[in-house]
């Protein structure tokens, strides 16, 4: 049974990066440390299995291993979503059940990473996997990071048909995700992501909230949270603390992996080793890293 339902789904939710020791396993120690520093920061919300969690390199076996381990980490703390991978419909409803049994609070369903095909194919892909669960299904529509994605009407048409399907999680620039609440007349809550760019733009248009990677969590969660309470001020300082962190780590999934991930390290103290094959860092990237670290301080706990 989920501990929490749509309605209380808001504000700045962690996306895991996933955490390799030097023989490319999964850290099991690395990956609690990753969960207990999002839960200081006061995350509204937790997720894995995302494009940062590298999900692509992982097993269908450490899929489930990290939704179980971020399930216990988590321990009903705040709500907990799965990005949900898999090249086919029974792929991904496998994933939803173990989602299920491990007692996620929705689940977010990515397009499957084979062929590109029209939108009604995409409706119907979403739409058997989302009858399959009683769980609040998101769709995660990125055509920017996948090569594939709906348009806004599109969204609008399958939300239409499929009630489950509570939620978007966006991921484009500002005016996109406005067009798209427009689209969709505010009856569907939209996350975006993009690193934290456009932070408080986003509120403004009426997002319900950010899907982040935790390198610069702290200071979107402190913006988020003084947008709240109607102090934009506050929100704008703490954002442009964040930006230029972000722009640099956004220019694209890898150079997120590589760069995101070893600020999140060296603010965390955790080492960051990769999973081949990954994107190497350069002496200058590793440079900027530091300096950014050092700039934006320890992360809590």
């Amino acid at each position: 049974m989920a501990n929490f339902r749509p309605d209380d789904f808001h504000g700045i939710h962690a996306i895991l990066y996933a955490l390799f020791d030097a023989h490319e396993k999964l850290d099991r120690a690395a990956m609690r440390k990753q969960v207990e520093i999002c839960l200081a920061t006061g995350v509204h919300g937790m997720a894995a299995l995302g494009l940062a969690t590298e999900v692509a390199k992982l097993t269908e076996a450490e899929r489930r291993t990290i939704m179980d381990w971020t399930a216990q980490d988590t321990a009903g703390k705040v709500p907990l979503a799965f990005a949900i991978f898999g090249s086919s419909v029974a792929e991904q409803v496998s994933q939803v059940r173990h989602a299920e049994s491990v007692g996620a609070d929705w689940v977010i369903l990515q397009p499957p990473p084979v062929g590109s095909y029209g939108a009604s194919e995409y409706i119907k892909f979403f739409g058997r996997v989302a009858e399959a669960t009683d769980l609040p299904v998101a769709i995660q529509n990125a055509p920017a990071f996948f090569g594939r994605g709906l348009t806004s009407d599109e969204i609008r048409e399958l939300v239409t048909l499929h009630p489950n399907i509570r939620l978007i999680k966006g991921e484009g620039p500002v005016t996109d995700i406005a067009g798209l609440i427009e689209r969709t007349e505010g009856r569907i809550p939209v996350f975006n992501g993009r690193g934290g760019l456009e932070l408080i733009d986003n509120f403004r248009v009426g997002c319900r909230g950010m899907i982040l990677a935790p390198d610069c969590i702290d200071l979107a969660v402190r913006a988020y949270n003084a947008f709240r309470t109607g102090d934009e001020a506050a929100a704008e300082t703490q954002y442009a603390k964040m930006l230029p962190a972000a722009v640099f780590v956004m220019q694209g999934i890898e150079n997120l992996i590589c760069y995101g991930k070893r600020l999140f390290g060296a603010r965390a103290g955790i080492p960051i080793h990769d999973r081949t094959p990954a994107m190497r860092p350069s002496d200058a990237g590793l440079a900027m890293v530091a300096r950014f670290a050092a700039h934006l301080g320890r992360l809590p706990g």
